[in-house]
């Protein structure tokens, strides 16, 4: 789960870390009374969306006076912000964040994540701040340093932590905020089941202060249950209604931009049914795991998933019946396309418990359905039927 800069940074303040002074507004008559809490005469205006490039995007303006911040306010909330990660239809912005503004002397690059494949703590450094992290890695892997921990009670050590941040070359008393920084990042990814915390820029002052000037955090959907105080900042504008609608029926549903909707059980199958879809030509429309004890409803709900996303042009379902029936997933089938009136091609794969039964079941349909004997015949059925 994703949240705004500004519920990122009130976690870094609650742990301690240092970020600039700043509010957030959810319309313009809130402007006045809130900056008067803000110190400085200069403000940063920030739209609050899902996504990062909004600087280049026109999402984020240095204000010089109240005025000022009410014009470029009037323009930027309401605004259909389109960057390199919203793809084109944008993200209409609902909130802005003001902050005091900073005087940068210097910009750098920190991130504290979960690499699931050493299972441990990873900090990523650089000092190639206020960039995208991917273009330094492609044109300056060298600038980047990644340093791995183990997870302990007791947190990072010292030399773990001086190793850390020895890329940043800073001062003795730089050295101190940033070793507590480390410390901190630590404890929002064990104490808040976080699973990204990425500080970019990280900046030092004028002044010789160091703030964390933006902030991103992504949370496990898993742990979400034991997080109430993370749950209550979601922001169901920012999320796909098809994914918020899949999540209700408890529905693992990824919408992608193919044109062959696929139903299957499990995400290592369904990983493969949407690879041999492109081998064979075309593009899957979504990731959507059912999983392994699905009901007739959900599965019928799965059904009506797919079927609301207007460029799908046909549909290939693979059970392999384990846990789940063959039986109980064909009669959701032919509920939900006899409920919504099928007009696509559609293409059936069953195999292991009660298969024959549920081909019983969809060949009784009189419903227009194909099946296939293997997935390899399966997504040949389903590209030429569309074609």
């Amino acid at each position: 789960m994703n949240i705004h800069e500004h519920q990122a940074k009130e976690i870094l303040k609650e742990f301690n870390a240092p970020v600039s002074n700043g509010v957030v507004i959810f319309s313009l008559s809130e402007i006045r009374d809130k900056i008067k809490t803000l110190k400085n005469g200069n403000f940063v205006l920030k739209a609050q969306i899902h996504a990062g490039g909004r600087g280049k995007a026109g999402g984020v303006k240095l204000i010089k006076n109240l005025s000022e911040l009410e014009t470029e306010a009037s323009k930027m909330i309401g605004k259909v912000l389109v960057t390199h990660q919203t793809g084109p239809e944008g993200k209409e912005v609902k909130r802005l964040y003001i902050e005091e503004a900073s005087d940068i002397s210097k910009e750098f690059y920190l991130s504290c994540l979960i690499d699931r494949e050493s299972s441990k703590i990873a900090f990523i450094c650089s000092t190639e701040g206020g960039m995208d992290i991917e273009k330094v890695a492609s044109e300056a892997p060298d600038k980047i340093i990644t340093n791995k921990i183990d997870l302990k009670d007791e947190g990072p050590s010292e030399v773990e932590i001086e190793k850390i941040i020895s890329i940043f070359q800073f001062d003795k008393d730089q050295k101190k905020i940033a070793s507590d920084l480390i410390k901190s990042l630590y404890k929002i990814i064990i104490k808040k089941d976080a699973n990204l915390i990425e500080i970019n820029p990280l900046i030092i002052t004028s002044e010789n202060k160091i703030i964390c000037l933006d902030a991103k955090m992504n949370f496990d959907d898993n742990a979400i249950f034991r997080r109430p105080e993370i749950l209550k900042l979601r922001d169901l504008n920012e999320e796909d209604p098809a994914e918020i609608e899949a999540s209700k029926n408890d529905l693992a549903y990824i919408k992608l931009n193919g044109s062959i909707g696929c139903m299957v059980n499990g995400a290592g199958l369904a990983m493969a049914t949407m690879d041999i879809i492109k081998l064979y030509g075309k593009e899957p429309a979504n990731f959507l795991d059912v999983g392994g004890g699905a009901s007739k409803e959900k599965v019928a709900a799965a059904f009506k998933l797919i079927l609301s996303d207007r460029n799908v042009k046909g549909i290939l379902i693979n059970i392999f019946g384990g846990i789940m029936r063959c039986d109980v997933l064909a009669q959701g089938v032919v509920d939900a396309a006899k409920a919504i009136n099928l007009s696509v091609p559609l293409v059936v794969r069953l195999a292991g418990t009660n298969f024959k039964e549920g081909k019983k079941i969809l060949d009784k349909s009189n419903l227009k359905i194909l099946s296939a004997s293997d997935l390899n015949d399966a997504a040949k059925k389903i590209v030429e039927a569309i074609r």
